[in-house]
């Protein structure tokens, strides 16, 4: 791992993700967080660390462990401090179970406004069989000394990026000519992927790895926050130890919006994760 990690690795439910993700039950299908500033752009609260604090309390409220599927739509940007979730068991079958969930936030004069709604259907990824038929290849990265960080360029601007002192993020070089103000007109990135305390992933943190790159419009030419409408996030097998690989294409910008494919692979060469998301990009 490179230097972003600590020396004393955390692990999986004793991490600041953990600690930062954690929910309160307040009473059944009802959850209490406060919603770290530790995980923002700008002002934002980053889109895949809150998928992961729903994806918690629907592991809480539903009888499986594991997300399979969960679609988000993303209705008001959530802002660091006090939220609830609210949770509702749609169906329980042997193999799978589904719910939905919302997140609540309060606005300054003290109505309750919803910012993020889901669905999911939860199992148990170590029930799951060992045969795989895919055609889909790792990607081939290059090592991770010869890659780039967050650390490398500019110092950022004090709380304009939070998130990235909390991830070990480390970038294609091929996918990096917009931070030399050159980008390739390619909708492409690819990061080596962690967080930064060390701790492995599991399949609450590939909700967050899936949304954690600089946006591809950056790639493209574009500037400014590309935020998310609409998120799903496909989990397919419990990820191995080590640094994840997650790479994100576009394909098509048309009408100020634009979708972003992204595949996540662990360090066994299994795809552990894949998501699709329509995002709104300002033009001009």
């Amino acid at each position: 791992m490179p230097e972003a990690a600590s020396a004393t690795r955390a692990t999986i439910g004793d991490s600041e993700f953990d600690r930062d993700t954690a929910v309160t039950r307040r009473a059944p299908g009802v959850y209490d967080i406060d919603l770290s500033a530790g995980w923002t752009i700008i002002s934002a609260v980053n889109g895949g660390y809150l998928l992961a604090v729903l994806g918690r309390a629907l592991a809480d409220a539903l009888p499986h462990p594991d997300p399979f599927t969960i679609s988000a739509h993303y209705l008001t940007a959530s802002q660091p401090g006090p939220a609830v979730i609210r949770t509702d068991v749609v169906r329980t079958g042997r193999t799978l179970s589904t719910g939905q969930a919302s997140l609540f936030q309060y606005d300054e004069q003290g109505a309750e406004v919803e910012r993020i709604r889901v669905l999911a259907s939860y199992g148990d990824l170590d029930s799951l069989p060992d045969d795989v038929r895919t055609t889909a290849t790792p990607p081939a990265f290059p090592p991770m000394d010869e890659c780039f960080g967050p650390e490398d360029g500019p110092a950022p601007v004090d709380g304009s990026s939070a998130i990235t002192e909390r991830l070990m993020l480390k970038l294609d070089p091929s996918t990096l000519g917009w931070a030399l103000g050159v980008p390739s007109g390619k909708g492409e990135m690819r990061s080596w992927f962690g967080l930064a305390d060390g701790r492995d992933a599991d399949p609450l943190s590939l909700l967050l790895a899936v949304d954690a790159l600089p946006p591809t419009a950056f790639e493209i030419g574009l500037k400014g926050w590309v935020p998310t409408v609409e998120l799903t996030v496909h989990v397919r097998c419990r990820p191995a130890p080590g640094p994840l690989r997650v790479t994100i294409t576009t394909r098509n910008l048309a009408g100020g919006f634009l979708e972003e494919d992204a595949e996540v692979w662990d360090s066994a060469d299994r795809l552990v994760a894949q998501s699709r998301q329509l995002a709104r990009v300002r033009l001009g």
